[in-house]
């Protein structure tokens, strides 16, 4: 048996910035992954991170072989493809290799002084007394089995959430996620016969028959390549992978084209879990739904939080037990930066997938939605319609005075949002009132929207 102060399951990029902020403090930490070492930050991904991640975190921008290319904004097209919004102050970023840069991450981890056990399948938590005293593991080449005790578990396991999954419900974190909540993806590395169009933009295609739920994109990478996808609810039980091919590489954009790559996963889109913390537990990165609700990007909102799990951590062990008081100010400083935001941008989804493509070309032509709305909401800032503009909304949309009135509560209901997570509580024996005015919200949203 091996005793640890922190155990990461999971060598993400949440996984890999808790580790290294953990052991660059002088903790004992052990790094677990169920994939070689040199395999690590190999995975299925949209691969465009925002520069503002890498600000907050006081993270290097991506170089060399790490950078596909930098990225100057995000293009949103209509589902007729008439209209397309530029949405690029405040967005601009990179497209990453997200294996280098995985790699990257794990040398920090494993330079300020994390042990990594790669290879290794944890199967389940082990709990005493109601903490989470460590984890079941065993080595996948071998078939060893072996127990690892920590203070603290972090999972950073990702969607599979391997260890949150199996919380006793006393623990207080949630142990599964709503299906509504959730999007299944395909995406595909393809070289194209020549460079593509503004290789400098993330383009978002909005289409109700081909991405339910969802959206399609086309992003640049190094010279030729783009990375293709398609998302869709799922509720819908739709195969992105078939919808892809038949809606999208079928066009002539795509004529001889060559597959590098292909795969899909699992996508969180929704707002952050309403706790990430329990007695000797903390769950990060998509275990926790720390993922934009709109594009599915968990790059650097994963970060920031295994950032943020790493100095509480180190916080709640200098004091003392690492219980869920002591872990408490995770949720708290999260929530109030990239909970709240991400919060906001969950009203917004809710609203998109209540719309027709009808609704969705009607609002984009003529304005109802705007560029600068967009921005404002993906930035986490208060969207503002003041009496003129919306009279001029008015007379253009009176043709689609549902979209109108489902907007205008979209804009009302995100501001309560917004306010109700710079409200989060402070202690958790304030969670449950919290979280059951969190709901009604919510319930709310979704009838209205």
């Amino acid at each position: 048996m091996n005793r640890y102060d922190v155990i990461v399951v999971g060598a993400g990029t949440s996984g890999c910035m808790a580790a290294k902020t953990l052991a660059s403090a002088g903790l004992n930490v052990c790094l677990i992954d169920r994939k070689e070492e040199q395999l690590i930050g190999d995975k299925v991904c949209g691969d465009a991170v925002g520069k503002h991640h890498f600000d907050n975190l006081g993270l290097a921008y991506p170089k060399g072989e790490e950078l596909e290319r930098d990225m100057l904004g995000v293009k949103i097209y209509s589902p007729d493809l008439k209209t397309a919004f530029l949405v690029g102050e405040g967005l601009t970023g990179f497209i990453i290799n997200r294996h280098l840069f995985g790699q990257r991450l794990l040398k920090d981890a494993i330079d300020s002084g994390a042990v990594l056990f790669d290879s290794t399948h944890v199967s389940e938590p082990i709990i005493k007394n109601g903490f989470v005293k460590g984890v079941l593991a065993g080595n996948l080449k071998t078939g060893s089995k072996t127990e690892l005790r920590g203070k603290v578990t972090i999972d950073a396991s990702g969607f599979s959430a391997v260890i949150r999954s199996k919380m006793p419900p006393e623990i207080g974190i949630d142990q599964t996620i709503n299906k509504e909540d959730y999007v299944i993806s395909y995406r595909e590395i393809r070289e194209l016969k020549e460079e593509i169009e503004e290789p400098q933009f993330f383009k978002m295609y909005l289409n109700q028959k081909v991405s339910q739920g969802g959206y399609y994109w086309i992003i640049p990478e190094g010279g030729t390549r783009v990375n293709v996808g398609l998302g869709v609810s799922a509720v819908e039980n739709l195969n992105p992978k078939s919808q892809l091919y038949e809606y999208v590489l079928s066009s002539i954009f795509f004529e001889n084209s060559a597959v590098i790559h292909g795969g899909g996963g699992y996508v969180p889109v929704r707002k952050p879990l309403d706790s990430h913390v329990g007695n000797g537990i903390v769950v990060i990165g998509d275990a926790a739904c720390q993922v934009n609700p709109i594009s599915g990007g968990g790059i650097g909102p994963s970060m920031m939080g295994g950032k943020i799990a790493g100095d509480i951590i180190t916080e709640a062990l200098e004091k003392g037990e690492p219980n869920q008081e002591s872990l408490w100010p995770i949720n708290v400083r999260y929530m109030k930066t990239y909970g709240a935001k991400y919060a906001g941008l969950n009203v917004f989804r809710i609203f998109l997938q209540g719309l027709t493509n009808e609704d969705l070309n009607y609002g984009m032509r003529y304005r109802l939605i705007k560029e600068e709305d967009l921005l404002k909401i993906a930035l986490g800032e208060d969207v503002h319609i003041n009496v003129t503009d919306a009279t001029q909304r008015i007379f253009k949309g009176l043709g689609r005075l549902s979209f109108l009135r489902r907007l205008y509560n979209m804009v009302k209901i995100l501001k309560r949002v917004k306010m109700l997570y710079m409200d989060y509580p402070d202690l958790p024996i304030e969670m449950p009132k919290w979280k059951a005015k969190s709901e009604e919200l919510f319930r709310e949203a979704r009838k209205a929207l």
